[in-house]
């Protein structure tokens, strides 16, 4: 495993980190408390010290699970959680439909109280606002809360994740303007280069550190879907149209030269498309059984793709892959 420091701070985090909201919700199909324990457990035996979740998923157990698999281990992790949406008073989520969002200040520190508790830590290494729109930027009291909260010990950092098609994905850019932040938590993946190569630039003027989530384009880009593939019923690539999934598998056929004539998988090529940007941080791959874990944590120690291959990944994207 290989390690990277966000821009101006002490806070390094694996190249590869772990998504918990795929154990803690049930989008990825269910996981019991004992498979949960084995796989983050392996995880840190890996070296994968970077975990990201979120109070929203599962209503909270996407935090659970860290604690009641990890406690004793809480000095070697890197935990980032998210808040914002208000699950407290809205603890039905209607399936992918977004829950209303709080960002006043009595709110946010309860939301930050709850989330210490859950995680049973007296601190949290990287909070993030969760789906912000940018009026929300304009919040000074809530910006002052956060730098309270810092103060008090309670978060180490904090930063942005930024949804899929919904209001803020495109304003990283602005956001990072607005306010300064230690990370930029993003989509981006070599079926899925825009906006988050817009973001590059920023977040190197601005010495923000970015994370990528959804690196593998919801399991395209793993390379194991066909046109024939089906999704279980609670699966949420359910919801997708067909094309999504008949498009997909076409344009990851040409990405198959990345594997050729060497020992590396196009799960792991993927990620190394992503981690030869020096601004991104840490990648966040769904990971939901331990042979997916151990294939990703593998990738940092494999060759870097050469320069000539990264720059066709993003010819093909900007020809849509024609």
């Amino acid at each position: 495993m290989h390690y990277r420091t966000f821009p101006g701070t002490d806070l390094t985090v694996s190249e590869v980190g772990f998504g918990a909201w795929t154990l803690g919700s049930d989008w990825w199909g269910t996981h019991s408390q004992e498979e949960c324990d084995a796989l983050l457990r392996r995880s840190l035996d890996l070296g994968v010290t970077f975990i990201d979740t979120g109070d929203t998923y599962g209503n909270g157990r996407a935090e659970e699970i860290i604690p009641a698999a990890l406690a004793a281990e809480r000095k070697r992790l890197v935990i980032a959680t998210k808040f914002g949406y208000d699950i407290y008073a809205h603890p039905d989520s209607k399936g992918q439909r977004e829950r209303p969002q709080r960002w006043d200040p009595d709110f946010v520190r309860f939301a930050c109280e709850q989330s210490l508790r859950r995680l049973a830590t007296d601190y949290i290494d990287l909070y993030q606002l969760h789906n912000p729109r940018l009026p929300d930027m304009q919040r000074d009291d809530l910006f002052a809360t956060l730098e309270a909260l810092q103060a008090e010990g309670k978060i180490r950092h904090y930063g942005l994740a930024l949804g899929p098609a919904i209001g803020g994905t495109l304003d990283g850019g602005a956001m990072m303007e607005q306010r300064p932040m230690t990370s930029l938590q993003i989509i981006y993946n070599a079926l899925e280069q825009e906006p988050g190569r817009s973001f590059f630039s920023t977040a190197r003027e601005r010495g923000v550190g970015l994370l990528v989530r959804v690196p593998h384009s919801s399991g395209l880009l793993e390379g194991h879907f066909t046109a024939e593939t089906t999704f279980p019923p609670g699966d949420h690539r359910n919801h997708r149209p067909r094309e999504w999934l008949l498009s997909g598998v076409k344009k990851v056929e040409r990405l198959r030269f990345l594997t050729e004539g060497r020992d590396m998988t196009l799960g792991q090529a993927a990620l190394k498309f992503i981690l030869a940007e020096p601004t991104i941080c840490s990648t966040l791959p769904n990971i939901y059984n331990v042979e997916q874990l151990e294939e990703f944590a593998a990738a940092p120690d494999l060759p870097d793709l050469p320069a000539a291959d990264i720059a066709r990944v993003t010819a093909l994207f900007d020809s849509d892959f024609a």
